[in-house]
């Protein structure tokens, strides 16, 4: 999509609300990527967010301008987009916040993703095992998992039959041969429903928040043929490396510094040999199951499991 298109969308949304034109938004646009160096998608959202505080409208109320598109849930790969799907609710969660009504998993032929509705969107309950069309809802993407939300604009049907849902769990397996930058101890944001990891001390979406401790490890699994990113979560950490959060705070304390967590869990882990099965969320597989091997991994036999998930 080039950027004048961009501009256009945005345009689209705010033209019943603001006096602007397709030109004005596009300098917006050019300045953020050109001069700025700022990521299209990442300027699209500062610019949509300028726009909603001039106009005093929520994101909510935004809508989406237009016709949306139907892709397959394993195919949404962008933020910021208003799509429609058909899916079944195949697991439910309860919400860290008050402001989440529901979240959990939905998923359709293509695979799976993560919804979101808001408790101030005032819809319908989603049943567990249900299929629905839902109408309205927007894409979110944070370190290339991608989500779903419901808002107010969303419109919810419930459909009279039932959907197989494709399966896109990966298994790849190796030695663990680099922990990338952002593992180790972290903060992400503290709000509701937003778990982005702060540089500096601030949030993409939220700006200067206090954040909240949390562990993980991005890594590389190399089967000796293809290297393969993967992210441990807090729990799959600990296990991995024996460390809990509460030792790597209070090692980062006694050291003045974060980084002595990365590194000493590196000196635990590099160089062993895992296996790893989880769903895929960009270019990252995330890690479900962990299994730690005795040694080299035999590519052939790696490649008959993983066909056979």
């Amino acid at each position: 999509m080039t950027l004048r298109e961009h501009a256009e969308d945005v345009h689209e949304q705010f033209s019943d609300h603001l006096d602007i034109t397709v030109d004005d938004v596009e300098d917006r646009l050019s300045t953020l990527v050109d001069e700025y160096k700022v990521p299209v998608e990442e300027a699209r959202r500062s610019v949509t967010n300028h726009y909603l505080d001039e106009a005093d409208m929520d994101r909510d109320a935004l809508g989406s301008g237009g016709s949306n598109a139907e892709p397959g849930l394993a195919e949404v790969d962008a933020p910021e987009e208003w799509i429609d799907v058909t899916a079944k609710v195949v697991d439910l969660w309860d919400p860290r916040s008050d402001a989440v009504a529901q979240v959990g998993l939905i998923g359709d032929e293509t695979g799976t993703i993560k919804f979101t509705k808001w408790a101030k969107s005032d819809l319908p309950a989603l049943e567990e095992g249900a299929v629905y069309r839902l109408e309205n809802v927007v894409t979110d993407e944070y370190e290339g998992q991608f989500s779903v939300k419901l808002n107010s604009t969303t419109v919810i049907e419930e459909l009279d039959e039932d959907i197989e849902v494709g399966d896109d769990t990966e298994e790849v397996a190796g030695a663990l041969v680099d922990i990338q930058s952002g593992s180790g101890l972290i903060k992400r944001c503290p709000e509701d429903d937003c778990t982005r990891v702060l540089q500096n001390g601030r949030c993409q979406e939220h700006g200067e928040v206090e954040g909240e401790f949390d562990l993980r490890i991005k890594g590389v699994l190399d089967d000796g043929e293809d290297a393969h990113e993967v992210i441990f979560d807090k729990e799959a950490t600990e296990d991995l490396t024996g460390m809990s959060l509460e030792e790597a705070k209070d090692m980062a304390m006694d050291a003045l510094d974060t980084t002595v967590v990365a590194d000493e869990m590196a000196e635990d882990v590099l160089g062993r040999y895992y296996r790893v099965a989880g769903p895929v969320f960009g270019r990252y597989v995330l890690a479900d199951e962990v299994e730690e091997l005795d040694g080299p991994v035999d590519h052939e036999d790696a490649l008959i499991r993983a066909r056979s998930i």
